[in-house]
């Protein structure tokens, strides 16, 4: 069984609900299960420290879960077009793993949620892509063979699956969301079971 990494970084939810639908879509391909995990909140203050278990949601990352993944579904918040401080901080710490090519050549995808429909959903995917590509990692996005893509009215890009959550950040899913995030799941099982 090869474990595939989706890491992610949720606030109201959105985020989260986009992860385990990836999850799904990883599970649902023979060989291959989904390994979920998040990143804790960053604090302005020096001495704030999150606790050691999340109080909901997937568990903290480890570096033995980079180590151990056969590919990575990263997913974050949109902040400014970006992702959020948590995800970054996360992956600023994670120089020994570049050095020793941990991540070199183990395929990735990433994802996010936003609170307007041109909230910067597109550049906060393409944002999390460079930490990815300077790991030597192989990324993959949505092709428009996915027919959900070319119809969402919602979320949804080439360059990975989405979710507008709207002003009050409602993190429900619409359908072709759903569909996508679990496409993008299986499509990079099966990528990772064939470069393993």
């Amino acid at each position: 069984m090869r474990e595939i990494l989706v890491l992610y970084y949720s606030h109201r939810g959105s985020v989260r609900a986009l992860a385990e639908a990836i999850a799904r879509g990883i599970d649902s391909v023979p060989g291959a299960s989904a390994r979920l995990r998040t990143v804790p909140r960053v604090s302005a203050t020096c001495e704030a420290v999150a606790p050691t278990v999340p109080e909901q949601g997937a568990p903290y990352v480890e570096a033995c879960d980079l180590t151990e993944c056969a590919g990575l579904a990263l997913g974050s918040a949109v902040r400014f077009g970006n992702m959020a401080a948590p995800m970054k901080y996360f992956w600023d710490s994670t120089v020994a793993d570049w050095q020793n090519g941990t991540l070199a050549g183990k395929p990735a995808c990433v994802f996010t949620s936003s609170g307007s429909q041109h909230g910067g959903n597109e550049a906060t995917l393409l944002s999390m892509m460079l930490p990815l590509l300077h790991h030597g990692m192989l990324l993959l996005g949505l092709p428009f063979s996915e027919p959900d893509l070319a119809h969402s009215r919602s979320g949804g890009t080439p360059y990975g699956a989405s979710h507008v959550a709207g002003a009050n950040g409602d993190p429900r899913l619409s359908d072709e969301e759903i569909r996508l995030a679990v496409a993008q799941g299986k499509r990079l099982a099966k990528l990772a079971l064939k470069l393993s």
